[in-house]
């Protein structure tokens, strides 16, 4: 399809033990659209994420997923990550013994397979740091350890900000942000988008919407997208829930 970044047709996935979590999805995003995944407990919004990045766990049983019209649905995930693919964890790990500037440059040189010079670098993470009002003293602090969730999710932007994918894929990222949090990491997003890239966001709330021009809002249950719609779909499913789109979903013999 012209214009189109990520192209998923017909996925089906599975854990190790055989249980299939993604059911027949099909989902298209192009270049400058920003695309949001709601859907109740269960559904498979973070298995999607997790499956497009390509998270051992889980084995895709049928269907394929075309990044840029190339099909990448056998490649690893370091190979995804190179070719400009980045997910926000839900649940962010700590890593001990590496600094958030080593992580992040080290990750930047692997992405650009060039050296990444210093000086210039803590430029651009100062400036980052400055657009999520995060302290520059974190840059020297061992990633993510003894971070605050509010601080795990400022740093998952801002690994976003430094390593500029084509698509990024927010998983849960307002989860556990008081609002001034999640204004500034509304603010990160909207920093990083462009007509260039593209979006995923996957949400239970409208926290983090509220102040993006969303394209696309994609309804997820038992595995599969059951509904899509523009943006106004995020109010009626705040004030509403899931039930009647679930329930009205088609349902196979």
């Amino acid at each position: 399809m012209e214009n189109a970044l990520l192209e998923i047709h017909n996925l089906h996935a599975a854990l190790e033990d055989g249980k299939e979590i993604i059911s027949g999805l099909d989902l298209c995003i192009k270049k400058g659209e920003t695309h949001v995944i709601m859907g109740p407990n269960g559904a498979g919004k973070s298995t999607l994420a997790n499956v497009v990045m390509g998270h051992p766990v889980y084995e895709v049983t049928d269907g394929e997923i075309l990044f840029e019209q190339e099909d990448i649905t056998e490649e690893s995930t370091d190979n995804r990550a190179r070719k400009g693919i980045f997910l926000s964890f839900q649940a962010p790990e700590e890593v001990d013994g590496i600094t958030v500037e080593n992580f992040l440059r080290t990750a930047k040189s692997a992405l650009t397979e060039q050296p990444v010079k210093v000086f210039g670098f803590r430029k651009e993470l100062k400036a980052a740091m400055d657009t999520l009002q995060f302290d520059e003293a974190y840059a020297q602090r061992y990633l993510n350890v003894g971070f605050s969730g509010g601080e795990k999710k400022k740093n998952e932007i801002l690994q976003m900000l430094i390593l500029n994918p084509k698509l990024a894929i927010l998983d849960e990222t307002d989860s556990g942000l008081d609002v001034d949090a999640v204004k500034t990491v509304t603010e990160g997003v909207r920093n990083y988008k462009n007509e260039d890239n593209a979006l995923l966001v996957i949400s239970h709330s409208a926290k983090l919407l509220e102040n993006l021009d969303v394209d696309y809002v994609h309804v997820l249950a038992e595995g599969k997208i059951v509904y899509s719609g523009r943006s106004d779909l995020i109010n009626i499913i705040n004030k509403e829930g899931f039930a009647r789109f679930v329930s009205a979903a088609p349902k196979e013999d």
